[in-house]
């Protein structure tokens, strides 16, 4: 190309045809993408992002769209330029992994569950590259080493579902970079990642785009990624691209009101800095100042004592226990009426066991839960059943919580069914209240789960938790996959319902810049333990732990001139919580460095 552009992306329109008529995916996005330069594009769910992606890929086709205008310019490396929309689909195979490579959103449907890692990492290599198979499997070897997979002599050995989500994404990459591409495409690859997982695999990639020159296409809607890792940023918003430049011009001075709104949203670690309380988001298009900050109140609800969960690994002809996962290990906590305490760790760290534990949806081993001065513990089944009316959980993903077969206004009403809460008419009624406080229309209520975005499907199940006014919800992640103006509004809607309703909230996630926004109180947890705990302030402000001070050193900032390097990012590998059955873990003991604000005293790793 004269421009010297790897790729180009001229006036393209994509178009799907659906029941309901022609619908436009893409309406008119132009953007050039140069050798060694990271171009972001960014933009709420349904902007147009990822079907731009799966046109230059040509594998749009395949999902129902049609490339009905434009040009996709690519400069092959021996032969020249071509017009990829114009392509046939046998050379499309050649150019799909071995010159255009790319990572998917979501790693367990990128990879096949029934071959090993080693086999799919060989693939594509003895495919294009003409390998044997014992080069095959070095070149597998040094793509694992590279993408810091420990033991990968043994990881290729094993299939997807062994692997952490974390370890199942490295894999992606490696398989993308496999043939060393001329265009990398990564398509949201760091989305359902941990903060330090996620900051590893951004430094690892920014390394080989430097190192092998590779242009990068980065979709994302997480800005602080954006600036970590972008050269160049493309604004995208309902099918077209409304602004475009570099990186600092978008972030110091946005001209578009969309991009604007967009940066005004996004929760940056160190804002709240110098204030005790929680305060809402600032939302697109209207400030959140009208909520004020929400104090609750001194009086404990929920009290937490050496709560222990362990699960049994199984093993031998007979399936004899052999070994236990220490996922929860000596427990202790408090959540006041009206408050929110977030518990914040990697994966694995026993963040959701504990969650599911305090409800009694995973039985623990040992340890006393007391939610308004009532044993949890101690109840039956049925006593249980009764009790959980006080206390609800939103997951993590709503589509898998819902029914798909049932219609949203039954879903909600259905807490109040099981419970023979109030006539059908009374029921009609405060299903339509709930959908009004979580600010979706009432014409949703005849709608079934598909028919709504995440954010949407995350609010039927606010909402549903909320039908048997419980006194404790149980958040866990309920943000963490939802585009930022989106989160916003999620997470402005909990603070109003608690400052409305005086509920508690246990907030579990991992993302330390909304849990500086919505916290009174915070856990910090590792392999099961909590390592550090405190006031919000104390423990954002204050880190005495060193693994909260790594922790809070991974998280990338909405500020290109903040940038990471890789001197931040010295984590330790995490130890494995599988112990043998004569293993006898040590008491937590803690000390406190000022009042509230506790330090676990330990000779771990960290």
């Amino acid at each position: 190309m004269p421009d010297g552009s790897i790729a180009k992306i001229e006036n393209l329109r994509v178009e799907f045809q659906t029941k309901s008529g022609t619908v436009v995916g893409v309406e008119d996005v132009s953007f050039d993408i140069n050798p060694g330069e990271t171009v972001c594009v960014v933009g709420e769910s349904g902007s147009g992002k990822s079907v731009s992606s799966l046109s230059l890929m040509r594998l749009i086709e395949y999902g129902g769209g049609d490339i009905a205008g434009g040009r996709l310019l690519f400069d092959r490396k021996d032969a020249g330029q071509i017009d990829l929309s114009e392509t046939d689909q046998d050379l499309m195979r050649t150019i799909r992994g071995n010159e255009i490579g790319m990572i998917f959103q979501e790693p367990m449907t990128a990879l096949n569950p029934v071959f090993t890692v080693g086999r799919q990492l060989t693939e594509g290599l003895r495919l294009h590259k003409s390998m044997s198979k014992a080069q095959a499997e070095k070149r597998a070897l040094d793509l694992m080493r590279q993408v810091r997979i420990p033991e990968p002599e043994r990881r290729l050995k094993q299939y997807p579902h062994e692997l952490s989500g974390g370890m199942r994404q490295r894999v992606v990459i490696a398989m993308a970079l496999a043939c060393e591409p001329r265009l990398l495409i990564a398509d949201e690859p760091t989305t359902a990642l941990d903060v330090t997982i996620q900051a590893e695999i951004l430094a690892l990639m920014d390394r080989l785009k430097r190192e092998t020159g590779t242009a990068v296409m980065f979709i994302t809607h997480d800005m602080a990624v954006v600036a970590q890792m972008a050269d160049r940023v493309v604004v995208m918003f309902r099918g077209n691209k409304v602004e475009e430049g570099t990186v600092e011009e978008i972030f110091e001075n946005p001209q578009h009101p969309y991009t604007q709104a967009l940066l005004a949203a996004v929760p940056k670690l160190g804002e709240m800095t110098g204030t005790d309380l929680p305060r809402p988001m600032r939302l697109l298009g209207r400030d959140g100042s009208e909520v004020p900050p929400i104090t609750g109140s001194e009086e404990v609800l929920l009290e937490v004592k050496h709560l222990t969960t362990r699960f049994p690994v199984k093993g031998g002809f007979f399936r004899r226990t052999v070994a236990n996962v220490h996922a929860v290990e000596d427990l202790s906590f408090t959540v006041n009426k009206g408050q929110t305490l977030s518990l914040v760790g990697e994966s694995g760290c026993g963040k959701s066991t504990a969650g599911r534990s305090i409800l009694r949806l995973v039985e623990p081993m040992e340890g006393s839960i007391f939610l308004d001065g009532k044993d949890v513990m101690a109840l039956s089944q049925s006593e249980l059943r009764d009790a959980r009316r006080d206390m609800q959980m939103v997951f993590q993903d709503p589509f898998a919580s819902l029914n798909p077969q049932m219609q949203l206004a039954d879903q909600v009403s259905e807490p109040m069914r099981n419970f023979g809460i109030g006539s059908s008419a009374e029921m009609q009624k405060k299903v339509e209240n709930l959908f009004d406080r979580v600010e979706l229309p009432r014409s949703f209520m005849q709608r079934y789960p598909h028919e709504l975005s995440g954010g949407q499907r995350q609010r039927i199940a606010i909402a549903r938790a909320l039908a048997l006014n419980p006194k404790l919800i149980v958040a866990d992640e309920a943000v963490s996959a939802l585009d930022v103006s989106v989160q916003a509004q999620v997470l402005n809607l909990m603070l109003e319902l608690q400052a409305e309703l005086g509920l508690s909230f246990l907030f579990i996630s991992h993302d330390m810049a909304v849990v500086e926004r919505v916290s009174h109180y915070v856990g910090v947890m590792y392999l099961g333990r909590i390592v550090e705990l405190g006031p919000r302030r104390a423990v954002f402000e204050n880190p005495q732990h060193p693994y909260t001070q790594a922790l809070m050193k991974a998280v990338p900032i909405a500020d290109p001139r903040r940038r990471k390097s890789d001197k931040d990012l010295n984590f330790k590998p995490i130890p494995s919580p599988i112990h043998g059955l004569d293993y006898e873990p040590e008491k937590s003991v803690y000390r406190e460095v000022e009042p509230g604000h506790k330090v676990l005293i330990t000779d771990s790793g960290y």
